[in-house]
C-alpha cells in the first residue's frame, strides 16, 4: 500500500462529552472498526461505503491481530474521498488486567509487527481448537473445521464459534451461545494468551504507530492508565459505543490531566454483534487533527492515505 503523510485537517472547537456532536459541517472520524479479516462481517469495501454513507471524513480499520485488510480498505476509502489510517487491535495484559490496545499509523509491512501478529494468530487458532474440544466433551458436536471455514480469516475468535453453533443448529442465537458456553467461566471458555501491555506499546511504536487504550470503561482498569501513560501510552479511546456521556467526559478529563491523545470509534463489527454501529460514535475533527499532528511530530510519513476530496 502506498501511504503518504497527512497534514491535520481543520477541526471544530468541540470538547464536550457527546460522541456524536461535532459542529455542523466539521469533519469527524470513526477510528475503531472491524471487518471479516477478524470478527466483523463487512468486507473492507462494504465498510468504506458505510462510512461514506455516515458522512465520515476519516476511518481506521482496527481488526484484531492483523493489518491484512488495510490495503483494500485504503483503496476503498481513497475512492470515496475518505482519509484512512492503518490500524490494529491487540489484546494485552498489565498487572493482571486485560487491556486492549489500538495501534494507529502502523507500517503494514513492518517485519517485527508482522512476525508478532503471526504468533498471535497461531494462538487464536489454537484457542478455537480448545474451545471446540471443550464443547465436544459436553456432547456439542461442533467441528473446528466448521469454525475455520466460517471464519475464513487468520484471526478467528469466540464470535466465529458462536456463529458456527448457530449455523449448525446447535444454538438458536449468538447471545445464547455466549451465555451457555463461551462467556468467561462457562464450560467452553478458554482464557486468552495475552502480550504484555508494555511489549505491545513498544511493538506499536517500533512499527511507526501510536498506542491507544481501547474502551477503558469496559476493562475497568482506570488505575493503570497513569502508569501506562508514563511507559509510553499515547492516548485513550474516550468515545465508544458503550461509553456513556458521563464516562466519555471522565476519560476526557483523564486525557487532559495526563496529556494523552483522545480517540473514539464505534467498534463496529457489522452484523456480528447486532446492528452495524458505524457512524454512531463520531470523533470530532479537533481530536483527529491532534492525532495526525502527533504522528507527524514522531516523524511519521506512512500509514495515512488521503481521500481524493482532501
Amino acid at each position: 500500500m502506498n501511504s503518504i503523510a497527512a497534514p491535520g485537517k481543520p477541526g471544530s472547537d468541540v470538547e464536550g462529552p457527546t460522541p456524536a456532536g461535532p459542529a455542523p459541517g466539521s469533519p469527524f472520524a470513526d477510528l475503531h472498526l472491524h471487518t471479516l479479516f477478524s470478527d466483523g462481517t463487512f468486507t473492507p469495501e462494504e465498510l468504506a461505503v458505510r462510512g461514506g454513507e455516515a458522512g465520515l471524513a476519516a476511518m481506521s480499520l482496527t481488526d484484531h491481530d492483523t493489518v491484512e485488510g488495510c490495503g483494500r480498505m485504503a483503496q476503498a476509502c481513497q475512492a470515496l474521498g475518505i482519509d484512512f489510517i492503518v490500524g490494529t487491535e491487540l489484546t494485552a495484559e498489565f498487572e493482571d488486567k486485560e487491556v486492549h490496545l489500538l495501534g494507529y499509523f502502523l507500517d503494514p509491512h513492518n517485519a517485527p509487527l508482522l512476525a508478532e501478529i503471526k504468533k498471535f494468530q497461531a494462538v487464536r487458532q489454537s484457542r478455537i481448537h480448545e474451545m471446540v474440544a471443550r464443547l465436544n466433551k459436553i456432547n456439542i458436536p461442533l467441528r473446528a473445521e466448521t469454525v475455520f471455514a466460517l471464519a475464513n480469516c487468520r484471526s478467528p475468535g469466540r464470535p466465529h464459534v458462536a456463529r458456527a453453533l448457530v449455523q449448525e443448529g446447535l444454538c438458536p442465537s449468538m447471545e445464547e451461545a455466549f451465555e451457555r458456553f463461551l462467556k468467561k467461566g462457562r464450560r467452553a471458555w478458554v482464557p486468552k494468551c495475552k502480550i504484555s501491555a508494555l511489549d505491545a506499546i513498544a511493538l506499536i511504536h517500533q512499527a511507526g504507530g501510536l498506542a491507544v487504550m481501547a474502551h477503558p470503561g469496559l476493562n475497568h482498569c482506570d488505575e493503570i492508565i497513569p502508569t501506562l501513560s508514563g511507559q509510553g501510552l499515547d492516548g485513550i479511546e474516550c468515545f465508544h459505543t458503550k461509553h456513556s456521556a458521563k464516562m466519555s467526559k471522565r476519560y476526557l478529563n483523564v486525557a487532559a490531566r495526563l496529556n494523552l491523545l483522545v480517540t473514539g470509534g464505534s467498534d463496529c463489527h457489522g452484523y456480528s454483534k447486532g446492528k452495524p454501529l458505524i457512524g454512531g460514535v463520531k470523533l470530532p475533527g479537533v481530536y483527529l487533527q491532534k492525532l495526525m499532528a502527533a504522528h507527524q511530530n514522531r516523524g511519521g510519513h506512512r500509514a495515512v492515505v488521503m481521500g481524493t476530496s482532501s
